[in-house]
């Protein structure tokens, strides 16, 4: 110190304190108010905005009511220095942590509002919140006085060796960032891959893809053979899907009344079974002269993948009930035997049984 300390600067610091201290109490319960009276409107903006205030500002008035106080001490210039670039860190690390976490969430919030409720890109989010502490961390050595000119360098030859130590892991990472940012697969979409693996895309990270088949097992694909397989996604180019079921009626059959009957049912169907889209027309199309019978093949309309499993079976039962009752014959596979008359010389060529 400067000069000797005196009772009036030990009010002076006391009452700085106090009033730092308070006011981060107060603006602690006042934003906490604010965030139950934001959390009941339908913009999650101002969740995140609220919740930024209430990390930021009461650190920002303890930090104050500090420095008021500091400034109200005999110091001299170098412990003054000192003291104020403690309390810029303390600003810079919270700061940092905070924002980190604001984006973080930001960028979940996106992910979440455009592939559903169904899961989360985490890799985005690990992404933005590592790349945030790291420029926070740089801010804070750069005011510290700390030259990062060298650490950069250090860090650059230091990730060549990182790089080519991690290529598989690199090579998954890129390739998850690559899926995401093209759109291809997103959370929430219904995939095949050519190997035989389906399921619902549960979430993306920084190695491999959480896919949850429908028995409820989950599969890990990584990422880089995700990228390079062959693959079918059943919620694009949009999530509503066609559903094909066969059917056969005999030879006897008004073709024109098997198809009249069969529409019915099907928009009947579709109406009543959740997951069906109840304005779409069904089709119904002849196709083949089978053994038994007429094949034809009905298309029906459901929101998303899985909804065509009760689909196809209410159909089923409904149109079985209603053949039955309209008259409408669903012919079994025969097979008719020629045998040759014992009393006649078989035929040339044909073999005697």
């Amino acid at each position: 110190m400067n000069r000797a300390l005196t009772v009036h600067d030990v009010i002076v610091v006391g009452a700085a304190l106090v009033c730092g201290a308070a006011a981060g109490v107060l603006l602690r319960l006042g934003l906490r108010w604010l965030g139950e009276r934001a959390r009941s409107t339908r913009w999650s903006g101002d969740d995140i905005i609220v919740d930024t205030l209430r990390s930021l500002a009461p650190w920002a008035a303890m930090a104050a009511g500090v420095a008021a106080a500091a400034a109200a001490l005999p110091l001299t210039p170098t412990v003054g220095h000192d003291v104020d670039q403690v309390l810029v860190a303390v600003l810079i690390l919270v700061t940092t942590v905070t924002a980190a976490r604001v984006v973080a969430d930001l960028v979940r919030s996106l992910a979440l509002s455009r592939s559903g409720v169904a899961g989360t890109a985490t890799i985005f989010v690990n992404i933005t919140r590592i790349a945030v502490l790291a420029m926070g961390v740089l801010i804070l050595l750069e005011t510290l006085g700390v030259s990062i000119a060298p650490l950069l360098t250090a860090l650059g030859v230091g990730g060549l060796a990182v790089a080519l130590a991690l290529q598989d892991t690199l090579a998954n990472l890129f390739a998850g960032v690559h899926i995401l940012a093209s759109k291809t697969v997103q959370p929430g979409h219904y995939i095949r891959l050519s190997s035989g693996e389906e399921g619902y895309v549960v979430d993306i990270n920084w190695r491999n893809t959480a896919v949850r088949q429908l028995s409820d097992n989950l599969v890990i694909i990584p990422n880089a053979k995700l990228g390079n397989t062959i693959m079918t996604n059943f919620h694009q180019p949009e999530q509503q899907m066609s559903v094909m079921v066969q059917g056969r009626v005999g030879y006897g059959s008004d073709l024109d009344h098997v198809e009249r009957v069969t529409v019915e049912v099907a928009g009947k169907v579709m109406a009543a079974v959740e997951g069906g889209v109840v304005d779409h027309e069904a089709s119904v199309r002849f196709h083949t002269f089978g053994e038994s019978g007429i094949d034809f093949s009905v298309f029906l309309r459901a929101l998303e993948f899985s909804d065509q499993y009760l689909i196809k079976h209410e159909f089923m039962k409904e149109l079985h009930r209603r053949f039955r009752a309209e008259g409408i014959e669903i012919p079994l596979p025969t097979r008719t035997l020629v045998l040759p008359d014992q009393d006649r010389p078989p035929l040339p060529g044909r073999p005697v049984i």
